[in-house]
Formats: structure tokens, sequence, C-alpha cells
């Protein structure tokens, strides 16, 4: 049989296989390796894989890959990241590294108002092109599925503007992108006294406007399901006001997702689990009760770890992954790209820190990173994993272990990035 693309004498073929369900648990430990294996991918998709004696006998293709005994892994899916934004904020970093804390940094007009107002005045271009720019560097580093949240608008026309960019990118760069509404980021200067007004207009306004911009999108189209989040803390909404944003969204045909437990836990991933979340993002504070909740619910558990190291927090200020995956959670990771907590591109920078001080082995991180994180974006019958019928996602190493993707720290672990069958 004719194919495409064939890779062949992969020393470690690292699966990840799991799409009816996310793995959790002791099932993140479970990572079946094929040695000596190879791939044969046909229209962007796996069409076969196993031992390349086998795979050589039965295909002939028209481009081969020698991976010449390096691993490798599926391309990695990044759940949860605010990739679109206009300015940046470098000197609130200066300000965090002179003592400033986050609520510091708020009270002086910075945080995510700041980046409200740049992004307010950033032509639709302009936003688009300083986005791709900041895919490349995270699809050089494995990232081949990228989550992107709005929420930098705060007002209906900004809000759909970011959307309007998210589905140009999607069009236009190699990277699969999947869309969530975050108009309940924080409050937005113009309803700082009225919370209750803002929440009305995310209702009754923005949750309309952004469903019709969805049914129209291409994004509709092909099955790619759109997101609602909320940032639920005692500076931003609380779980009534949550609840009932996350409802409308669910209303209008919203998948729902919720950053919670950042700074404080107040019911929020509780609430999350009763509502049927597909993910629960940050934790850094959840305790026995929130890490109960979630695993005995379907809601998919997110640290976002890098957040915690750009934030400078000691060992005690991360999300108790190590808790959470002996409780039997099923956990996802993401970057949180972000201009202000989390300015980074790299998985496996996210993977590294998870195994250091989360204390996640190398198999939980690499399940983290790959088939979790695509069931965390409603994705994981099409990414995420190596099976047959899925996207020929694939990151050959540049190593024989596929663990030396987080082993070595501050490198790009990846020799090559394959998008949907095709050679980046």
């Amino acid at each position: 049989m004719n194919v495409d693309l064939i890779l062949k004498n992969v020393g470690q073929l690292v699966p990840c296989t799991g799409s009816e369900k996310p793995l959790r648990g002791k099932e993140m430990s479970a990572v079946d390796l094929i040695e000596n294996g190879a791939i044969a991918v046909a229209d962007g998709k796996i069409v076969a894989l196993g031992n390349s004696a086998e795979i050589s006998a039965k295909y002939a293709a028209e481009q081969t890959v020698d991976c010449e005994g390096n691993a490798v892994v599926p391309g990695f899916v990044d759940s949860h990241t605010h990739t679109v934004f206009g300015g940046d904020r470098v000197h609130e970093f200066e300000m965090r590294i002179s003592g400033a804390d986050y609520m510091e940094i708020m009270a002086a007009g910075g945080g995510i108002v700041s980046t409200m107002r740049h992004t307010r005045e950033a032509s639709e271009d302009a936003l688009f092109d300083s986005a791709f720019q900041r895919l490349d560097q995270m699809l050089a580093l494995g990232t081949t599925t990228v989550e992107i949240k709005t929420g930098y608008g705060l007002n209906t026309e900004t809000e759909l503007k970011i959307l309007k960019v998210i589905e140009r990118l999607d069009k236009a760069h190699p990277c699969t992108l999947i869309p969530t509404f975050l108009g309940a980021h924080t409050l937005p200067p113009e309803y700082k006294e009225d919370p209750a007004g803002y929440v009305d207009l995310v209702v009754d306004e923005m949750i309309p406007a952004v469903a019709e911009w969805y049914t129209q999108s291409h994004f509709s189209a092909e099955g790619v399901p759109l997101f609602v989040d909320v940032f639920t803390e005692d500076h931003a909404f609380d779980v009534a006001q949550t609840e009932r944003i996350l409802r409308a969204g669910q209303a209008a045909g919203m998948l729902t997702t919720i950053h919670v437990d950042q700074f404080n836990a107040f019911g929020g991933t509780q609430m999350a689990t009763e509502l049927g979340a597909v993910s629960a993002d940050h934790l850094d504070v959840s305790g026995p009760a929130e890490i109960a909740a979630l695993a005995q619910s379907g809601t998919i558990a997110v640290p976002l770890p890098a957040a915690n190291f750009n934030l400078g927090h000691d060992l005690s200020g991360y999300p108790d992954g190590r808790a959470m995956v002996d409780a039997g959670c099923a956990l996802a990771l993401a970057t949180d790209l972000n201009p202000g907590s989390a300015p980074c591109y790299s998985m496996p920078l996210v993977m590294a820190i998870s195994n250091r001080v989360m204390r996640l082995t190398p198999a939980e991180t690499l399940v983290a990173s790959t088939i979790n994180s695509a069931h965390a974006c409603g994705m994981a019958d099409r990414v995420g994993s190596i099976e047959v019928g899925k996207a020929a996602d694939l990151l050959i190493l540049k190593a024989a272990d596929w663990r030396h993707l987080s082993y070595f720290l501050g490198g790009n672990p990846v020799e090559m990035v394959i998008k949907a069958g095709s050679v980046i």
C-alpha cells in the first residue's frame, strides 16, 4: 500500500493511547513502548504503527524519515493559553523581582487590565502577527495543538476581535487551535464599581454574540468545540457569578472550564465538578476537599506550574500534583502562556518543573502533556496520541530515550516536528 510518509527506525515509539477517556491515577504511569518502531501516514493521518520491519513490508511511501534510533512521541497539546494579546508587561516582571506581589501590581494599574488596554488599542492585524510568532515558538518546542482564550478585551467588541484573530490563526498556522471565551477574566475599569452589571453584560450580550460568531466560524463547521471560562477569585468573580456565567455558556452550547483555586479556595472547584466542567485549571491552593471532588468527577485537573515558577513561589505555593494523581485525578499540564504570570512557550519546561517540584514521574508528565491535555481541550478523538485514524502530529526527539524530554533543562529536546503528516 502506498502512503505519504513513513517514519522508520524509531528507537522508542511512545503512543500515549487513551482516546476514550482521560487517564487517571496509576493509569498515567502506564507508558507502552514499541521498540524499533515505525509509523505510516496518509492524508495527514496515522494509518499504521508497529515494528519497522512489519511497516516496511506492508507500506511504501513517497517520503521516508529515518529516525536513526531516536524516540518519537505525540505532539504536545497545550490546553490553557492566552496567546493573543497586545503589548507586554516586562515592567511588572521587574516590579515582582523587587518584591511586589500580584495584588500590589494590580492596584498599581498593572495585571490583566494593563494588557486589556494594549489589546483594545491593537489592530486585528497586529494581534495576528504577534500571536503567529508566539505559535511559531511553541511549535518549534513540540506543541502542535493549542487552546487560546480571549479575556483581554473585556468588552464585546474586543472579545470578538480576539476570536476573529484566533480563527485567522487557525487557518494560517500549522498548529491546531481551540477557542475559549474568557470575557469574565476580571472587571474592566468601567465596571469596577458595578460587578453585577458586568456579569449581566457577559451573560446577556457577550455570550449570545460569541455563540453567533461560533456558528458562523469554521470551528463550528469542523466540530472543534468552543469553551467558556471564568476566573474565580476574590479580585475577579465569586462562585455564584461564575456559576451563572458558566451555565449561560452551557445553554449557548459551550463546553466549560474554569480558572480556580489560584489564590483562594472557596468552593469554585466543587461547583465546577458539579456543573460537569471539562477542566479546572491552576489549583495552587486546592486542598483535600477540592482534590477529592476532582478525583470523584470527570473534571480534569490542570496545574499550571510555569506560572508558579514565574511568580517565584516556594515549593508550598505549587499545586499538589502528586496528591492529585495519587487520589485518582485525571491530570493535564499546560503553559498558561500570557504576558504577566506565565511568559512561557515551552511544554518541555513545564514537564521538567512538574517532575522536580510536583514530583510527577516522566510518564505522568508525558501523558499529562499529550492525551490528557487533548481531553481537556475536547479534542482527544483527533490529537494527543499516536493511534490509527488520528492526526499525524509527531515529535522526533534528539535522544533515544523519551525521558530526555524533561531530563535536561533549558534546551529544546525536539529534533523534528511533524504536523498532520507534514514535516515542519
